[in-house]
Formats: C-alpha cells, structure tokens, sequence
C-alpha cells in the first residue's frame, strides 16, 4: 500500500495527479481483504481510456491479474479464459498465432482485457461483443464473484451493463472468449483490403489482417509512449436516416455507414476536422494533427484543461451539424 502516489506512469493521457491510497492486485485471492478497507475503491488498468482531471482520493488498485487457458474446446471452437489484467493486444498476438480467429480486426487496442466487455471495445467493422461468452465479476458488497453471459452484459455500442447499472459495483476479475478455429474474414470495412494488396496478400489469414489493422492504427493513431492520448476522445454518432439526408444535402463527401434502415453513423473524427480542430493546439494540449478524434497532451496538460477542450468541440460539432457528440472516456 501506497500513499500519495503519482497516477502519471499509469495512464496513457500522462497526467500527473496523485492517488491518495494504491496498491496492487495480483490474485483474486486479495480482494477479501481489499474489499474489507474502508476507503473507496477505484480499479485501474492499463490506463488507456480515462482522463484524470483531480487527485483520486480514494483507492487506487492497479489491476494485475494474470493467466489464461484454454477452459474447452470442440472441432470448430476453442473457449479461451482470459484474466482481467493481461494485456489485451498479447492475447490478440497468442490468438492469431494459433489461428484461432474472432478478435483480429481489434488488434493494437490498448488497454487491458478487463475494459474489452465494458467498453465492448470494437474497431474495423468488429466488436468484442460477437466473441464474449461469460464475464466473470467481483462484487464489492456481497464479496464474491458472480458470471454474466453474453445477453446479460447488455452489449451496445461501447457501452456494456459494466458501464451503467454495475457501475462501481465491483469490477471484472476475468472473460472467456469464443475464438473460431475456422474463421471467416471482416476485410470490407475501412482500407484492410487495400492494405493486405500493399502487403502483397492474396489469401487473408487472421495473422494477415491483424497485421494489416496493426500497420493501419500505427499510420494513424499517435504512440502513447510519444505522445500522451486515450485514443478515440469520442464516440461516432449514430443519427436518424432523415437527418442524415439533410446533412447530406448540405455535405456531398459527409461520410457514412449504415446501422439499419433508419439509423447511419457518421464518424466523429470527420466532424471534428470540418469544424477546424484537427492539429489544432494551446500549450501542451491539443487535437492530433493526423486523427481528429484524439485529444493529446504533448507534455504538461492538466486532466481538466484536456477536458474543457472536449467540451469545446462538442459545443462546435452541434452547433455546425445538429449532432452532440459523446465522450468515450472515461472521466475521474
């Protein structure tokens, strides 16, 4: 147990507040104990989509759970028990390194396994949610680990029943994923088919695509190790068809993809950029020069500072386009 402890190595953003309490989990075998200590308790992963914007008074427990295995399998699947604290992206690389497929459209999306059901982490025209069978979580309360299926997290677009209703209930301990021995490939969204042909591919693979996904985020989305960010800052809308057509009127190039028949979802970096953001900078927090959707903090930023920016650009993107952005980070 620590006190006083800069959160700043903690979090991708690199903003140095401090927590009052931290410590470290390693086994589910400590929670017990965690649990009985009177203070409020704030779980932490990788640190890769929240903003710190105040000390953390409370307790701060860096999530160190470790492990996976292999809890079944048949002829065409294979279950995959993962703890809560692994590297979400090493188990992407063990998946397609044994061919199994499912989650290679979402490789180098940091953070830890624990944020993929809650965030229901998606990119590329995939979403975690299509390969969750059970998550596993551990009630501060009732001081024991209960199982959700896959219905029962209430999956939705970045957003799972860990994000609303079971929200500082407790905390996912582990996830089994439902991984395809034979796969079928999601090469139609973005530039994964015309990556793959630079690659010089003709038969995709899921270890094909992850690469081509990885080489695609890297051209794109700033390194946290260079530069502080939490990657998408934002969600992308999902607005009514009539409004869309409207918009459409106005905006020929506004870019789309339809949801339903009713529904289309714009991408939110586009609207930011239109509104003039996109490498805009004051000091040491900005808007990334390549992708609108991420807010950066070059060095010094302050958590609050980063976050009136957002505020910013949501009150821009409404009052040019009608449409209110939300926040996909999450906020301390």
């Amino acid at each position: 147990m620590q006190h006083n402890l800069s959160l700043k190595p903690y979090n991708t953003f690199g903003i140095d507040v401090p927590a009052a309490w931290f410590t470290e989990l390693t086994n589910v075998s400590e929670l017990p104990g965690l649990t009985a200590l009177p203070q409020e308790k704030f779980i932490l992963g990788g640190g890769s989509n929240i903003l710190l914007t105040q000390p953390v008074s409370g307790l701060v427990i860096h999530n160190e759970l470790k492990g996976f295995a292999i809890e079944k399998e048949d002829n065409d699947h294979v279950w995959l028990r993962v703890a809560s604290g692994e590297m979400w992206h090493d188990i992407v690389l063990y998946a397609i390194n044994k061919g199994w497929g499912g989650i290679e459209n979402l490789a180098l999306i940091p953070g830890t396994v624990g944020a993929s059901p809650m965030q229901n982490i998606g990119a590329y025209g995939a979403e975690v949610k299509d390969v969750i069978e059970t998550v596993s979580f551990w009630y501060w309360k009732e001081r024991t680990i209960l199982t959700y299926n896959n219905r029962e997290c209430a999956f939705g677009y970045r957003d799972s029943i860990f994000k609303s209703e079971l929200k500082g209930k407790g905390f996912i301990t582990s996830v089994v994923y439902k991984l395809s021995k034979y796969p079928t490939y999601n090469i139609s969204y973005g530039a994964i088919q015309q990556e793959l042909e630079a690659m010089g591919v003709e038969e995709p693979s899921v270890k094909a695509i992850a690469y081509a996904v990885m080489s695609i985020r890297r051209s794109k989305l700033p390194d946290p190790a260079e530069i502080g960010n939490a990657g998408s800052f934002f969600k992308n809308p999902t607005i009514p068809l009539a409004q869309f057509q409207h918009l459409h009127d106005q905006y020929p190039k506004l870019p789309s993809y339809p949801v339903s028949d009713t529904l289309i979802k714009i991408p939110a970096g586009w609207l930011i950029e239109q509104c003039g953001w996109k490498g805009y900078r004051k000091g040491d927090m900005g808007v990334h020069a390549k992708q609108a959707l991420v807010l950066v903090n070059y060095a010094n930023a302050k958590g609050n500072e980063i976050w009136q920016l957002s505020g910013q650009i949501v009150d821009s993107v409404k009052q040019r386009f009608g449409i209110e952005l939300e926040r996909e980070v999450q906020v301390w």
